[in-house]
């Protein structure tokens, strides 16, 4: 018994996160909403950031109704100054920043590997535009309000959100959406060397095809069982994640177990990248 005790005591200290002042964007639905659970279950005040007032609203008083430290803050992470308006609202509420999931994305249109997707001779610059508006330099601006705040006080952890298809091609998604997750790999790895003297890790978890996102399922959240099966059928696991097994992942690296892990993209894709 003593010895189940211990090992109980010794996994609490490992990735123990009571606490922590977290924020993740996109944190109205999908794996955003995951991260942002899995912190609060576990003791960490989390600030939800969405563009979408009333997806956040539920989402925040869904945490807030389990008694967990939970808020909400609008906010566009393609608008410089409404992220640098998050992170104000997250200082002055919560008296700094620990851990910061830069997640918020979209997906454009859907891949030319698609019936009527997106060829390359016919790339519209402003969907292409906006993808990299939100993907990449919304990225950008939540990891450099993150990195101001984190630097001043000498620690923190940065984690964005990438994907499988920013390590391969992948005829699924667009364009602009696969160069934005790799960009944003590159961002992360010249990032966490420049940050690292700081005591300021930074990450990017890729994720496969994941259910109950936008990314996988279009404009709704709604599942679609042929939209799964083709997924599904494209990972050697042979199904699509559900986004209770990002949360291993997403505690791993906001805890005391990833405190020697910087630069890195963790892959959680069923073995899509293999």
């Amino acid at each position: 018994m003593a010895s189940v005790d211990r090992s109980a005591e010794v996994m609490g200290a490992l990735f123990d996160v009571h606490g922590v002042r977290a924020v993740v964007t996109g944190a109205a639905s999908g794996l955003g909403f995951a991260m942002a659970e899995v912190l609060a279950d576990c003791g960490a005040t989390v600030a939800l950031a969405d563009i979408d007032a009333d997806l956040l609203e539920g989402a925040t008083g869904a945490l807030q109704d389990r008694g967990l430290a939970a808020h909400g803050v609008n906010c566009d992470v393609a608008n410089e100054a409404s992220v640098e308006a998050l992170f104000a609202e997250v200082a002055e509420r919560f008296g700094g920043v620990d851990v910061v999931f830069a997640n918020a994305g979209i997906a454009g249109a859907p891949g030319w590997g698609t019936e009527g997707g997106e060829q390359l001779d016919m790339v519209e610059q402003s969907g292409f535009d906006r993808v990299l508006a939100v993907n990449l330099r919304g990225v950008l601006f939540t990891m450099k309000h993150a990195a101001k705040a984190m630097k001043r006080e000498g620690a923190g952890r940065i984690i964005v959100t990438s994907s499988s298809a920013g390590l391969r091609p992948d005829p699924v998604v667009s364009h602009g959406y696969a160069v934005s997750k790799a960009a944003v790999l590159h961002l992360v790895r010249q990032s966490a060397l420049e940050l690292a003297p700081h005591g300021v890790l930074v990450n990017a978890i890729c994720p496969g095809p994941f259910k109950g996102t936008r990314i996988a399922t279009g404009a709704t959240l709604d599942p679609d069982p042929e939209l799964e099966r083709r997924w599904g059928a494209m990972v050697p696991l042979g199904r699509m994640a559900s986004p209770e097994e990002l949360k291993g992942m997403v505690l791993l690296l906001a805890s005391p177990a990833g405190a020697f892990i910087t630069g890195a993209a963790l892959v959680v894709d069923g073995g899509v990248a293999v």
